[in-house]
């Protein structure tokens, strides 16, 4: 019987600056293949709960919190997406699982992308989910106004306290990128990131962290540029609606056609009726999500 999506395993792996946790739902089988999922800029591992719930113990999925994140809050820096791109290469190669497939969500798509690249023998195939390419800020555009545009009430929550686990709950529950889809998943989620006491509990990401790692999305040449050299099998799935559920998401095939996206070797597809959320969590994107992770995955016999 494969772990419950909402109650995976717990283990740590040492980084610079203190243990990484990692989340993990084990195979089936021994021989079954290792993915590690890696969460966006203000998430933590637990964002992977349905993808985990649909793959069913067909690979061993590892989910780390990224430092400055969730269980990872106490990592210290510096931060910076190379620096998670290391971690996660030091994730693999702690636990001898390389090289993997490595799939990445909203900034887990740049770390993706640069774990790729600063480690090829770590990683075998890569799938990009709304996030890895990066276009220039328009001019007069400050970087700081361009992230909190772009991140909404995911990055205001990080200066607010809140007096008990109800009212985070319905902090996120007006979120409108979530709409009706509220469930236990998203919920345990959401609870995770919660760290203090009451009357003051808070986000668990550390300011810091999230604004260094979203300047680097914006402006990291690095880091924009690792989609364009990977080293191995690639593919990019988007959302067709944004953070706020608008009608304009982060891509559409304009904005990657400008990007200079070579999409002989990395293709790129939306998956319809989605937004930057539900793309990972929501029946469509998360049932997408699995038949590309289980594409080369031996059928159980």
């Amino acid at each position: 019987m494969s772990q419950s999506p909402l109650k995976p395993e717990e283990l740590t792996v040492p980084v610079p600056g203190g243990d990484l946790a990692v989340l993990r739902w084990p195979a089936d089988r021994p021989d079954a293949p290792t993915v590690v999922a890696v969460h966006g800029i203000t998430a933590n591992g637990l964002a992977w709960y349905e993808v985990a719930r649909r793959l069913a113990g067909r690979v061993t999925l590892l989910a780390p919190d990224l430092r400055g994140r969730g269980a990872s809050r106490s990592v210290a820096g510096p931060y910076g997406l190379a620096r998670h791109a290391d971690d996660v290469a030091a994730l693999i190669a702690a636990l001898d699982a390389g090289p993997v497939t490595v799939v990445g969500h909203s900034m887990g798509a740049w770390v993706t992308a640069l774990t790729a690249v600063r480690h090829p023998r770590l990683v075998r195939r890569v799938l990009l989910v709304d996030g890895a390419l990066s276009f220039p800020l328009p001019a007069g555009v400050r970087e700081e106004d361009a992230l909190a545009a772009v991140l909404g009430p995911a990055l205001a929550r990080l200066s607010m306290t809140f007096p008990d686990r109800s009212a985070y709950r319905e902090f996120w529950q007006r979120h409108p990128a979530f709409g009706d889809d509220w469930s236990d998943g998203i919920d345990a989620y959401t609870q995770r990131d919660l760290v203090g006491v009451e009357p003051e509990l808070r986000s668990s990401c550390v300011l810091e962290a999230v604004q260094t790692d979203g300047a680097q999305i914006l402006l990291d040449q690095e880091a924009a540029g690792a989609v364009h050299r990977l080293p191995c099998p690639a593919e990019l799935l988007w959302a067709e609606r944004g953070l706020l559920d608008e009608p304009q998401g982060l891509y559409d095939h304009q904005r990657i056609g400008l990007s200079g996206l070579d999409r002989a070797r990395v293709p790129a597809s939306p998956v319809p009726d989605t937004n930057h959320y539900s793309i990972l969590w929501g029946e469509a994107g998360a049932e997408l999500i699995v038949r590309r992770l289980l594409g080369d995955v031996p059928a159980a016999e």
